[in-house]
C-alpha cells in the first residue's frame, strides 16, 4: 500500500510542477502585453571587456562582438520567449553591435536602434541624463498600448542604472513600471544553458 501512495504522491508532484511551469510561461507572456512591463536583456556573450581603443559605432569590426557560444546563446533566448509565448515582439536594440546582434537572433520581429539603450561605460557621467532618456522611451512606447511584447536589448551598465541590478550576459530582467516609464520592481529571469 505504501508503494501505492508514493506514486500517487509522486505524480500529484510532477503535475504540480507542470501546472506551475505553464503559469510561469503564461505569466511572463502576459505580463508583456499588459502596458506595464518591459523585458531588458543584457546582450549574449561577447567576449573581452569594454570595447578596444578608437572603436567606432557604425563599423562592428572595431567593436567588441559576440562570438560563437554568444551567437549560439542569443539563439537559445529566443527559442525560450517563444517557450514562454513570446512569437514575435517590438525589439529595440543599443547600437552597439554585440547588441543588434543579439536582438537579431532572437528571432522576434524587426529590429530597430534606440540611442537611449546605448552603452555609457566609456562616459559614465552620461548615466542620469540617459536614464531618464530610456524612462521616457519606455513611457511613449507603453503609451501606443499595443499589446506586443517590449523587448530591449541593452548593456550591463544601463540595466544597473535603471534597476539597481547587475546581470550576467543574456540575463534578462522583466521590469513592471509606473506610467512615466519609472522602475517599480523586477524579475531576473537567467540566461537559458547552451
Amino acid at each position: 500500500m505504501s508503494r501505492l501512495i508514493q506514486k500517487i504522491l509522486t505524480l500529484i508532484f510532477a503535475l504540480s510542477g507542470l501546472v506551475f511551469t505553464t503559469q510561469v510561461s503564461a505569466g511572463l507572456a502576459d505580463d508583456l502585453k499588459d502596458g506595464q512591463h518591459v523585458l531588458l536583456m543584457r546582450h549574449a556573450d561577447a567576449p573581452g571587456y569594454g570595447d578596444p581603443p578608437g572603436y567606432v559605432i557604425s563599423q562592428c569590426p572595431t567593436q567588441r562582438n559576440l562570438g560563437d557560444y554568444g551567437k549560439r546563446q542569443a539563439k537559445a533566448i529566443g527559442i525560450w520567449l517563444t517557450n514562454q509565448g513570446i512569437q514575435k515582439a517590438d525589439v529595440f536594440s543599443s547600437p552597439w553591435c554585440r547588441c543588434l546582434d543579439t536582438a537579431n537572433l532572437l528571432n522576434k520581429g524587426p529590429i530597430k536602434i534606440e540611442p537611449s539603450l546605448g552603452s555609457f561605460f566609456d562616459n559614465m557621467s552620461l548615466e542620469k541624463r540617459q536614464t531618464k532618456e530610456l524612462e521616457g522611451f519606455i513611457k511613449s512606447e507603453l503609451a501606443k498600448q499595443s499589446k506586443v511584447p517590449l523587448i530591449l536589448v541593452t548593456h550591463h551598465v544601463n540595466i544597473q542604472a535603471y534597476t539597481g541590478k547587475v546581470v550576467g550576459v543574456g540575463d534578462m530582467v522583466l521590469v513592471r513600471v509606473n506610467k512615466n516609464g519609472e522602475h517599480l520592481s523586477h524579475t531576473i529571469y537567467p540566461s537559458p544553458k547552451v
